[in-house]
């Protein structure tokens, strides 16, 4: 016998092909995708059917929810009891559905952790008043019926949505190779739209966007996306929407009273402790969670003085927290054509209306039937009541009477079947008045079902005051308020920290620290052996550090970086990458506009912004064009360059002073010839010894020359004044080998 007879025999590559396409089929359509119809997944209107038939409407007791559970998987829904649960679980969460379907009583959850809910053995569940606009209409034959699972029960393929519960409380659903993501929105707005719809099947996206503003979620956060950003995205049926907490000021605290959606408290109050931790919200002196069932979102910011600005510091945790979230919005779903379709708000309520539309007639047309098959018994009892001593005598005395009044009466057999099972006392005469009372009641509705069934005009009214009643019944007002504002941004970094006196200090070999104060004594600072100070420089954390190498290069850091000054600091070649074989000679700080003029050792300078020493590239940047065996001169800053001087002072005591104005201001370069050094001096080795930079008037500059040091104030200077690029005056012969020099006054 030929055990293969019995199989299939296909390639792999063929098989893997189309399992794989099966499963994506299944998934898209029974798993992740809601319908257009009744804005349902599979699992979700199983849970909502199963409930319905366990008797657990909003006006009943609750059950535990295991036993909810327990019939979905059982009879509908033959997948696992938790992931089942928690689907039932976000239908009854208000923080997670706009309109919750579910009305749960025990822990289901909360803002702060959803996942939180206690096990369904613990708690109890039943529908929500609301739920009954998916369930009202299910038993007058508006939905088709399937088998279940194992086919011994039967399910709704859809159920009969009254309104737009697609766009009512949204979905989120990642199938194969396509995901979607509908925000929840008023279902006011949503009805209005329809009506309008109804009214005018011609209106735009951009009319019926006068009516759904935009998304409403179930928190009070603002939605900040522009209007033309929502209108663009209703458009598509994809784009994005940004939502902001809300906060008020409160005895000098900020109290942020909305998170947007899914934004968890504690995730919130961590993000802001970590910067806190980092040293990055100096303003910010303590927060605390003051969440109660009264105010389920009260989060507490105590500033650190009242000079903290509320309306500048928000924008920055805004933007680096997620006290503002943006949403991605897809509105894919399956339509009525059981296709997945991103659609726009146009097609979606269309489609809708096209399914409600469907839907109303076929409930009239069932009750329709069900009138006629009434009146038709009744018409076969009114014929008996006038026959009734015959109908009496036919019964007694016939063996079959039922076929004999058939033909006695012309009656149908289900006519004949009713008046065989009448019981003797409803034969008085009282109910036969009771019938006629019944078939002119039947009459007039079978008349205005007919007329609704051929004017679609009528049709169509219909269903808008159907829309207007279960709007008045279950809408409410928007929650999430619309409010246009630009996108937060975050502060500088230099805004976020302390304004606190500093001084920074260079080692000889290249490594930095701050100590906090300006009143430090660097000389006396421990080194590592073989190391030395190289330079200082006053600053406060809030500025930026810059150094120059022996290549003429920069390089920055913002001050609060630096390490502290209780350790021998860090390596600058940590920071930077400067050029094989440079060496850090410079060292000066200060804020963006602070003029500064840089020097070499060969005479030549030019005035710059300390901001074009600043930069991010760890490479560092060109600022200074060097000649051959040049040197860098620690720079100097000049608080008026219009009326302040530059003392130049070279190594074999020549002094110059001379207006900084007379130097160009340069992004970089060479610059200008500061004093006149002649080519053979500077063959033999005279070089700048060092500038400084005093005020008009007043002032004084210290020269060293090994142990002895000269200071000239400016009555002295005066007497050194000159051109830029002269020779300059000579000093007394003992200072005749300067060294440095600095402004001592």
């Amino acid at each position: 016998m030929n055990l293969q007879a019995n199989y299939e025999q296909i390639p792999l590559k063929e098989y893997a092909e189309r399992a794989y396409l099966d499963y994506s089929m299944y998934v898209v359509l029974d798993r992740a995708l809601p319908f257009v119809g009744d804005g349902l997944k599979p699992v979700q209107r199983r849970i909502v059917y199963a409930m319905s038939e366990l008797g657990l409407a909003a006006s009943s007791k609750p059950k535990k929810s295991a036993r909810t559970i327990g019939d979905v998987i059982g009879k509908f829904h033959p997948h696992g009891d938790t992931s089942c649960y928690e689907a039932m679980v976000l239908m009854a969460q208000p923080f997670s559905y706009r309109y919750p379907l579910v009305d749960g009583q025990g822990n289901f959850g909360s803002p702060d952790d959803p996942k939180s809910f206690a096990a369904m053995r613990y708690t109890e569940s039943k529908l929500s008043p609301i739920a009954e606009a998916l369930l009202g209409e299910l038993g007058q034959g508006t939905v088709d019926w399937v088998p279940n699972f194992d086919g011994t029960l039967e399910e709704p393929s859809w159920l009969p949505a009254r309104v737009p519960h697609v766009l009512l409380n949204g979905s989120m659903g990642i199938a194969v190779g396509m995901a979607t993501d509908i925000p929840p929105h008023n279902l006011r707005e949503l009805v209005s739209a329809c009506i309008r719809l109804l009214d005018e099947p011609d209106a735009t996206v951009a009319d019926l966007c006068e009516h759904v503003k935009g998304p409403d979620y179930p928190t009070e956060a603002e939605i900040i996306t522009s209007r033309n950003e929502l209108l663009a995205m209703y458009q598509n049926g994809i784009g994005s929407v940004r939502a902001r907490a809300v906060y008020v000021r409160e005895e000098g605290n900020i109290v942020i009273t909305a998170l947007p959606h899914q934004v968890s408290p504690s995730k919130i109050l961590e993000q802001i402790a970590a910067q806190m931790r980092a040293k990055k919200l100096p303003m910010i002196e303590d927060l605390r969670d003051e969440s109660d069932h009264e105010n389920p979102i009260r989060l507490v910011l105590v500033p650190r003085s009242n000079r903290v600005d509320a309306d500048e510091l928000m924008p920055h945790l805004f933007a680096t927290t997620d006290l503002e979230k943006s949403f991605r919005v897809n509105l894919n779903m399956i339509g009525l054509d059981g296709r997945p379709q991103v659609k726009d708000l146009k097609k979606i309520l269309t489609e809708w209306l096209a399914f409600r539309t469907n839907t109303v007639t076929r409930r009239l047309n069932h009750r329709l039937a069900k009138v006629e098959r009434r009146l038709h018994l009744l018409e076969g009892l009114r014929i008996a009541y006038l026959n009734l001593d015959e109908v009496i005598r036919i019964i007694r005395t016939e063996e079959e009477p039922k076929a004999v009044l058939m033909a006695r009466f012309g009656l149908s057999e289900e006519q004949t079947d009713y008046i065989l099972e009448t019981r003797l006392r409803q034969l008085a005469r009282l109910e036969e008045m009771k019938i006629n009372a019944e078939r002119d009641q039947l009459e007039e509705e079978r008349a205005r079902i007919n007329v609704l069934l051929k004017s679609p005009t009528k049709l169509r009214s219909l269903i808008k005051e159907e829309l207007r009643a279960d709007a008045e019944k279950y809408g409410d007002a928007r929650r999430s308020p619309l409010v246009e504002r630009e996108a937060a941004q975050a502060l500088d970094e230099s805004a976020l920290v302390a304004s606190e006196p500093v001084t920074v200090v260079l080692s000889q070999k290249g490594w930095i620290r701050a100590a906090k104060g300006h009143d430090i004594d660097a000389e006396g600072l421990s080194y590592r052996e073989g190391d030395g100070l190289l330079a200082t420089a006053k600053a406060r954390t809030t500025q930026q550090v810059a150094v120059i190498d022996s290549t003429g290069r920069s390089y920055s850091t913002p001050a609060h970086t630096l390490p502290s000054a209780r350790g021998n600091g860090d390596p600058l070649t940590g920071r930077f990458t400067p050029p094989a074989g440079a060496s850090f000679d410079a060292l000066i700080a200060g804020d963006n506009d602070t003029r500064l003029i840089l020097a070499t050792d060969f005479g030549y300078g030019f005035v710059t912004r300390f901001e074009a020493l600043t930069g991010r590239n760890k490479a560092g940047k060109q600022i200074i064009s060097l000649s051959d065996g040049a040197k860098v001169l620690a720079p100097q800053a000049s608080a008026d360059p219009a009326r302040d001087r530059i003392v130049v002072v070279t190594t074999e005591g020549h002094l110059l002073m001379f207006s900084v104005a007379e130097l160009p201001e340069l992004d970089k370069g060479k610059g200008n010839k500061l004093i006149d050094v002649p080519k053979k001096q500077l063959t033999e080795g005279e070089r700048v010894a060092g500038i400084a930079v005093v005020a008009e008037g007043k002032g004084e500059v210290t020269m060293y020359a090994g142990a002895r040091k000269l200071t000239l104030k400016w009555a002295d200077l005066v007497e050194y004044g000159g051109n830029r690029a002269t020779r300059g005056g000579l000093l007394p012969r003992g200072l005749r080998r300067v060294e440095r020099i600095e402004t001592t006054g």
